[in-house]
């Protein structure tokens, strides 16, 4: 095994006769866990988590539950799709550089390339949370908000992935992983993770990721939403049932009650509305 990160594997040959006819055999290992940073041009967009190559993972991804996703995330062997695993192999080089711009790279390609023949998987957060919540919960929810609403959750994307940056940045260096709240510093949330230990440790990753929602939600301006995107925000659906247009009418239909009874009830009511549209959008890491 090399000790270069760069390189897969280095080995020895011998001369040997025409005869000889057994292939030797060359076992590829690299185990990197220096996490470099992502390029500033995908943060924002949902492909920085995950890019849906795997043709298993296309399939799955039309399930219904974000719980069974999930579920079958952590099982999930990207490895086995051999056509994209020699795709990602061509490009590695591209792939583990620092600030890469390749068209495969994603936090779970850039993992998987720097994690060949270890026992590290990706974190289930890359494909579940993050991708599939960030592409499904936007496709969904975006044109029912008004252009505030939109903003938001553009920023708010742009957020989760700026603090999931700071966390692996702090974890490279440190054991101490912390994340500002710049509008609410009261919410700013730390984490002790050993160093260079956070994206090899699936429950401990899922932890930190889940802490950096609310910090990034306020910091996006959920606090300046009209009240009738707060309303919607409140009420929209479990992920269950986002495909079910009549369950979508019904929180639309909720949402305008509940904005009318919070505008007549003055400033405290919008507070509470703040939270509980935080609660709502963290409700899916139960």
């Amino acid at each position: 095994m090399s000790n270069d990160n760069q390189v897969l594997t280095r080995s020895q040959s011998i001369h040997t006769t025409d005869s000889d006819k057994n292939r030797p055999e060359v076992r590829h290992r690299v185990c990197d866990i220096d996490v470099p940073p992502a390029a500033e041009s995908i943060i924002g967009h949902c492909e920085f988590y995950y890019r849906p190559l795997h043709e298993e993972y296309v399939k799955k991804s039309g399930v219904t539950s974000l719980k069974a996703l999930s579920a079958w995330a952590s099982r999930w062997n990207p490895w086995n799709d051999m056509i994209v695993a020699a795709k990602l192999l061509r490009n590695r080089d591209k792939l583990i550089l620092a600030n890469s711009s390749n068209d495969n790279w994603s936090r779970h390609a850039s993992f998987m390339m720097r994690h060949i023949g270890c026992e590290h998987t990706p974190p289930d957060y890359y494909v579940s949370y993050g991708y599939y919540y960030c592409s499904n919960y936007g496709k969904k929810l975006f044109p029912r908000l008004s252009p505030a609403g939109q903003e938001w959750l553009e920023n708010g994307r742009w957020f989760l992935q700026k603090n999931m940056e700071k966390g692996l940045s702090d974890n490279m260096v440190g054991n101490t992983l912390s994340i500002p709240c710049k509008r609410y510093p009261n919410r700013s949330v730390a984490s002790t993770v050993p160093k260079k230990g956070l994206e090899i440790d699936n429950s401990k990753f899922k932890r930190f990721a889940f802490d950096t929602h609310v910090p990034a939600y306020l910091d996006a301006g959920l606090a300046d939403l009209p009240v009738m995107d707060l309303a919607l925000i409140c009420g929209q659906p479990n992920i269950e049932e986002w495909l079910d247009k009549d369950t979508w009418r019904q929180a639309i239909d909720s949402g305008m009650e509940v904005g009318n009874d919070w505008i007549k009830n003055g400033k405290q009511a919008g507070q509470d509305m703040v939270d509980s549209a935080l609660k709502r959008l963290t409700s899916v890491f139960k």
